[in-house]
């Protein structure tokens, strides 16, 4: 975020209940981590309660949504969350919004506008919103909006864009405060980097302006195959949410990740992981190892430029271990060396 001085490593938590989560945040702003975000996946796990209960149990650490989606949360009340989250916490809330999975919204027989219209409309409203004013007549925010709609009790919130194709990149350049890239595989932050530097540019901006987080898929353990088998469990499970278009830019074939989507919405996820498991190509989405493992694919995307790196689920067979090792050791060493 703008202002911050060196690098921002944040964490991303989720699965189990509030309690876990809770958990997880108090140990991330224990073990010096700058943020800490949880999703709010459709049939996933509390992520609007947990935010709140991760707010009132920590006191330095910022909170993010990633991410919120505007389908299934209409942008009004998106804006009187991100308000009240940001009035009970000090201003420690971060609003993470993304167009949400499609995937998911045809389980439950919901049929959303395009991805990146939806996504820009929210951004700007929600901006108007949190801010007191109405979105009516703002260019991008869509139309039917009365002179009168504005909230109660606003509070100013930065707003990150959850993206991966070429397009909502650009947008988040455009419109947001930050961008949470999902670097799948981890040397996209290079290509995000300068898709969200034109977005950022047509806005009359600079990247510099932003803070762009690679967000990338961690799973820290020594036992490396262990490590591999829980990276490749939730690949699987999400290998029909990813853009083919990125996919296929950086060698993945997206027909292997349709086929494995087709093996999860049968049931047969534990087939979809072996297949992932014996695929050439598809375990590189994320960094899977030890500590040093981990240091060494961090190191060269902090030399390429990042600035932000956030790690995310599944961390490892045991996200409370894992959190200790780069608390310990991982970001020590990476703080160390880029100080200065």
């Amino acid at each position: 975020m703008a202002g911050h001085e060196g690098p921002i490593f944040s964490v991303r938590v989720g699965g189990g209940g509030i309690a876990e989560i809770t958990e997880h945040a108090v140990r991330a702003e224990v073990m010096g981590f700058d943020q800490v975000w949880t999703g709010n996946d459709l049939f996933g796990g509390p992520g609007i309660a947990s935010l709140a209960a991760m707010l009132g149990a920590t006191s330095r650490i910022k909170v993010g949504s990633a991410v919120l989606d505007p389908v299934s949360i209409h942008p009004v009340q998106l804006a009187q969350l991100a308000s009240g989250y940001q009035e009970s916490s000090g201003g420690r809330f971060i609003l993470g919004l993304g167009a949400g999975s499609d995937v998911f919204f045809r389980r439950a027989g919901i049929v959303p506008p395009r991805p990146v219209p939806r996504t820009r409309t929210a951004v700007v409203a929600i901006r108007a919103l949190t801010e007191g004013r109405s979105p009516a007549g703002l260019p991008g925010a869509g139309e039917g909006w009365h002179e009168q709609a504005r909230i109660e009790s606003p509070r100013p919130v930065p707003i990150y864009v959850g993206a991966m194709g070429p397009k909502m990149l650009e947008l988040a350049g455009r419109y947001a405060d930050g961008a949470l890239p999902l670097c799948l595989p981890p040397r996209q932050v290079l290509n995000a980097m300068e898709q969200i530097g034109r977005g950022a540019a047509a806005g009359g901006r600079t990247l510099a302006e932003l803070d762009v987080a690679a967000c990338v898929w961690c799973s820290l353990d020594e036992d490396r195959e262990h490590a591999r088998r829980v990276l490749a469990r939730f690949i699987a499970r999400y290998s029909g949410s990813l853009s083919a278009d990125a996919l296929a830019a950086h060698g993945l074939d997206p027909e292997e990740f349709a086929r494995t989507q087709a093996l999860v919405d049968e049931g047969r996820l534990d087939e979809a992981t072996r297949a992932v498991l014996s695929s050439s190509s598809m375990l590189s989405l994320g960094i899977v190892g030890g500590a040093r493992d981990v240091l060494e694919q961090c190191e060269a995307l902090l030399a390429a430029g990042a600035r932000h790196i956030s790690f995310g689920p599944p961390l490892g067979p045991d996200p409370a271990h894992a959190m200790r090792i780069f608390g310990e050791s991982v970001l020590p060493s990476l703080r160390a060396r880029v100080a200065p």
